[in-house]
């Protein structure tokens, strides 16, 4: 078995217009560093669409009528200052959650070790009812209720290291029994939301949100993994790890206040890998967030798939 790089041109026609950062050049540099010979051996297949039944596992249906129904002939549509859709963003958001939809189809399949959703638009800001912070559906947290509902799963954690709290991915899991969603973020950073107190509700999600103060660098961002998130991740047993990988905590990205490095993206995705090892038969499943710097953003995906091919 390898690992899988799911994708689509599609994600690159949604545009988001002059100046936003989160544009079609993020995927183009990761398509780019990711065709070096390093990556010969990576397995890559190109992302299906997600059917509506698919975007209803975590969100209304009325609501996927909304947001499907206000993607523009042409020009723009803005949901909000930060999200907008241009006529190829409908598509590009239903490869989205197709892709993790076929990564997990995959991984638990057998057929791959562990995969990874080169796609966009991001997803871990999106409520069950509501588009926000640059996300149209909630591409983890849909991943994570279709592998319970679909394939039987009891125990299926997302693990978010985003620099952003995955909001929207909290929302759509925190009522739902057998689920996990555990994030580091920037403290007091957009959407201003996941406080420690935040642990979930009984018989729903099990929530665990370590925020951090701005200019946090590896040493406390590692301590908060080892020490807080990671022992909480193993008493899970998840059958299922998915993983909202965000790599805008780089210390060169414009959009936050982080001082990672790619070592330390290198070294989580090292962590998340050994408990997939110890507790779900190695089942990782990672899609793609943030990342602004386009060079940080390809250094980092680039040390992530390297460490999911070695798993």
């Amino acid at each position: 078995m390898t690992t899988l790089l799911l994708s689509h041109p599609a994600c690159l026609d949604h545009d988001t217009g002059d100046l936003h950062p989160e544009c079609a050049d993020r995927l183009t540099a990761i398509t780019r560093i990711l065709e070096h010979e390093d990556f010969f051996y990576l397995s890559r297949d190109e992302a299906p669409r997600a059917t509506e039944e698919q975007l209803r596992l975590g969100h209304s249906a009325a609501h996927v009528a909304r947001v499907l129904g206000a993607i523009p002939a042409e020009g723009w549509h803005e949901f909000d200052s930060d999200t907008v859709a241009s006529p190829g963003s409908g598509e590009a958001a239903l490869r989205s959650v197709g892709a993790v939809i076929a990564a997990i189809d995959e991984v638990l399949g057998g057929r791959s070790r562990n995969a990874f959703c080169a796609v966009r638009p991001p997803g871990h800001h999106a409520g069950r009812e509501t588009v926000e912070g640059f996300c149209l559906f909630s591409n983890a947290a849909i991943g994570a209720l279709y592998a319970r509902k679909v394939h039987g799963l009891e125990r299926v954690a997302v693990v978010d290291f985003d620099v952003h709290h995955g909001n929207g991915t909290q929302d759509v899991l925190w009522n739902e029994p057998g689920t996990f969603y555990a994030s580091t973020h920037q403290q007091d950073a957009y959407p201003y939301t996941g406080t420690m107190a935040e642990t979930g509700p009984e018989g729903g999600c099990v929530v665990v949100n370590v925020p951090l103060p701005a200019g946090t660098g590896s040493d406390d961002f590692r301590w908060a993994y080892s020490d807080l998130i990671l022992p909480k991740l193993r008493d899970f047993r998840p059958e299922l790890v998915i993983v909202s990988a965000g790599f805008d905590g780089h210390a060169a990205d414009p959009m936050a206040h982080l001082r990672l490095q790619v070592a330390d993206f290198d070294w989580v995705t090292r962590q998340l890998l050994d408990v997939a090892a110890e507790c779900c038969q190695r089942r990782l499943v990672s899609v793609l967030e943030g990342g602004y710097d386009t060079r940080a953003l390809a250094a980092c995906v680039a040390s992530h798939v390297r460490a999911l091919m070695d798993a």
